[in-house]
Order: structure tokens, then sequence, then C-alpha cells
């Protein structure tokens, strides 16, 4: 459980809050560039965001960044019809995943891979598909067969922009000298 203490630790630290809401800023930007296929699937690169804050910051700040965001998406943003609790709640269990698979750990293409397909197993095909299969009142498994077919289709584009795209901002942020002292701390 040291990891979620660990990650509890960086709630109090304002660098990594600046760093977090900048990188919630930046989810609102890149959902608005998100592709919607059908009302029920949409592509984009907003999970990289959550990847991100879940690398540098652990479970708890990713948790907390993904219900924050999908509430205030909502608010920012209505796309049409009331607020569902249940797509906040995928929000989280997506922070509580990244957090635990990427933070404090090296970023590897495999990593990525195990990762992002989590992700679209537990959240994407299941949580989701539950929550749009209650909310528009269709069978689960009339969504299913669309919704299984994109996840497999972009796991493996998706888990490759998150190692490239991961690789950059982890060397990045090993450059900040508080990140570095800390990792260095991590690797004794």
């Amino acid at each position: 459980m040291e990891i979620f203490r660990s990650s509890a630790r960086n709630c109090r630290n304002i660098r990594a809050l600046a760093v977090t809401a900048l990188l919630m800023a930046l989810n609102f930007v890149l959902d608005r560039f998100s592709i919607q296929l059908t009302l029920e699937l949409r592509v984009g690169v907003g999970f990289l965001t959550s990847a991100m804050i879940g690398a540098l910051y652990g479970p708890v700040m990713a948790m907390c960044a993904g219900g924050l965001t999908d509430i205030l998406s909502y608010l920012l943003y209505p796309r049409g019809g009331a607020y569902f609790p249940g797509f906040t709640v995928t929000a989280i269990v997506a922070g509580l995943i990244y957090g635990l698979l990427l933070y404090q750990k090296r970023l590897s293409l495999g990593r990525a891979l195990v990762t992002r397909g989590l992700i679209d197993l537990v959240t994407n095909i299941g949580l989701n598909t539950l929550w749009l299969s209650i909310t528009q009142g269709k069978a689960m498994m009339v969504l299913l067969p669309a919704r299984v077919i994109k996840n497999a289709i972009l796991w493996p584009f998706e888990s490759l922009i998150l190692f490239a795209v991961g690789a950059v901002v982890l060397r990045a942020a090993a450059q900040l000298p508080a990140y570095s002292q800390r990792r260095a701390r991590m690797d004794k």
C-alpha cells in the first residue's frame, strides 16, 4: 500500500497539483478534437492526460483528477443528456489502473500494451458499455460487438502513442529537480 501513501503525498505538493491541473486542462482541449464515430463510439487521445497523471503522481492523484475532470467536462461542455455518475466512476477506475501500472515503474512498450489492454477491457468495454446500456436502454449485447471491435483495433495504436508520449513526458519530468530527487530515492 506504499504506492497509495506515496501518491497521496503528491496531493499536498504544489508543483504536482499545478502539473495535474495543466494536464486536466489539456484533457479538455484534446477531448474537443476527438472523433465521434457513433453515439456510442468516440476516438481521441484524451486518455494520455490521465495516463501521464497516473505515471507522474500515482493512483490517488490520477483517481481524483479523473473524477474531477469528468465532472468539470460535463459542466463545461455538456454533450446533451443528463449527468450520469457511472462515467465518473469509469474515469476514477481508469486513474486507478494508470496509477497502479505506470507510477514508479519503468515505461516499456509491453507495459503500455498491458495498461491500455486493461483500460480497454475494464473501462471501455466493461464499464462504459454497462453505462451506455443503462442510459440508452439498449441491451449490452447490442452495444458490445462494435465496442469490442473498436477497442481491439485501437489497442496497439493507443499503446504505441502512450509509450511514445509517456517516454517524452517522463524524460522531461526527470529533468525537474524535485522529481529527479524523488526518483533517485525510489531507485535506492
